[in-house]
């Protein structure tokens, strides 16, 4: 349907050629082909990772790297971005009705801010990362959650905390910048029972994810 408008309102400008049509229609194609649409079923982690075929060996990559559960990855990614690839906050409202300005530059997959993917690529040696690309966004996720373990002191598997210092970082979670903060402690349990849904869901099916080591050569 997208193409089919875009092509109409292509054919109706007289200065388009049939030539000029076909390469316009060829870019379109390929911007449409270099975008990844978000799962179908976002509360089945097996159904995630079975429709989106490398997902699941680039999370189980992080969880290797960095020592966080895919199913707390996943969640706090479901939570910032819905598994959206471009995904970016909403605009500020002026006036109620006028789009302004976005609250952040936050961008992608894991909704991290310029300045925190920077220092992500730094610390972790991912240099020329992309918030776009899940196998990054999920391996930054695992990288913080790390670093919440370290500088916080948050238990890996405890999935409530591990989100505050998502959202507030390092410095605001030690502070207790969330105490009084009711709405992001709901978002927080939240993230906790999502994850511990996709625990016992990746529980049933893990092994058959796993390919055998032959297919790997």
């Amino acid at each position: 349907m997208w193409m089919l408008e875009n092509k109409r309102a292509l054919l109706s400008c007289p200065s388009f050629s049939p030539v000029r049509l076909s390469l316009v229609l060829s870019i379109l194609l390929l911007l449409q082909a270099c975008t990844v649409t978000p799962p179908r079923n976002q509360d089945d982690i097996c159904a995630i990772f079975r429709e989106k075929d490398d997902w699941y060996e680039e999370a189980d990559d992080a969880r290797d790297r960095w020592g966080s559960p895919i199913p707390i990855m996943m969640a706090i990614m479901h939570q910032e971005s819905r598994f959206q690839q471009k995904a970016k906050p909403a605009r500020i409202k002026i006036l109620g009705f006028i789009p302004g300005p976005r609250p952040s530059d936050a961008y992608g997959y894991s909704q991290a801010k310029d300045a925190t993917w920077d220092y992500y690529m730094r610390s972790s040696g991912s240099y020329g990362a992309d918030r776009d690309d899940f196998d990054d966004a999920i391996d930054f996720i695992g990288w913080y959650n790390n670093t919440s373990r370290k500088q916080c002191g948050i238990d890996p598997h405890d999935a409530y905390h591990l989100y505050l210092a998502y959202h507030e970082g390092h410095g605001g979670f030690n502070r207790r910048t969330f105490k009084n903060k009711a709405w992001l402690k709901q978002v927080a349990t939240k993230v906790s029972a999502r994850s511990k849904m996709y625990t016992t869901q990746l529980n049933r099916c893990e092994k058959s994810l796993q390919k055998p080591w032959w297919r790997f050569w």
